[in-house]
């Protein structure tokens, strides 16, 4: 999760040490009106400093506690592996196009093992997910991204590098299915529940027609 935070900046502080510094040289500080100047004179500069050197805000990511279940934090140790290998072959591949398809697969794939890392239950269902087509997919990219660098072309090189391109428009449809298909469960309880809503507002006369008395 990303969040946000100030980091000061220390430059004002360093001109208040030199306005002390100065006193000390040239008024003394060793009197209540040489004390009080060197301190409206801190104040003054530590506001001009603020000017010229305001306080920065940067943003950082805030790492996920790790789950206490065991078999939650496997599934967070092989999403985090896995998606840190998609991002770097990602930015070793140069063509735009490609690497938004990259970038497809690595958000849905991210949504897949935060899913079931909530729902430990539906693990069995992403097994040949995380066991077989992220893996290979993976592969594919790695492969993809070393022809890129090869810096060279053929006709084996160009044809396997199309294959990989066409595969991975297959490859963010399959994701994108997998994905829904866990939230099948969630879809049905939904529209159970709003059957059952809409059938009590019926039977209340609260969806048109003439009211019904309750029994």
């Amino acid at each position: 999760m990303k969040k946000q935070k100030t980091v000061r900046n220390g430059y004002p502080l360093y001109l208040i040490a030199a306005v002390w510094v100065i006193m000390c040289f040239v008024a003394g500080v060793h009197t209540w009106t040489g004390y009080l100047l060197a301190v409206l004179l801190s104040v003054v500069a530590y506001l001009v400093g603020r000017q010229i050197w305001p306080d920065e805000v940067v943003e950082y990511v805030e790492p996920e506690p790790e789950p206490s279940d065991p078999e939650v934090a496997a599934l967070k140790r092989q999403r985090d592996e896995s998606l840190a290998e998609i991002r770097r072959l990602n930015d070793a591949i140069p063509d735009a196009e490609i690497s938004r398809k990259i970038s497809h697969i690595e958000t849905v794939s991210n949504q897949i093992y935060s899913f079931v890392m909530e729902k430990p239950e539906k693990k069995t269902q992403i097994r040949r997910f995380q066991n077989y087509y992220l893996p290979t997919t993976i592969k594919l990219l790695d492969s993809y991204a070393r022809l890129c660098s090869a810096g060279v072309s053929g006709e084996n090189i160009n044809s396997t590098k199309a294959k990989i391109e066409e595969m991975l428009d297959t490859i963010c449809a399959a994701f994108d299915k997998q994905l829904d298909a866990l939230y099948g469960d969630t879809a049905l309880d939904i529209s159970t529940d709003i059957q059952v809503l809409d059938t009590m507002m019926q039977q209340q006369g609260l969806t048109g027609g003439n009211p019904l008395s309750s029994h």
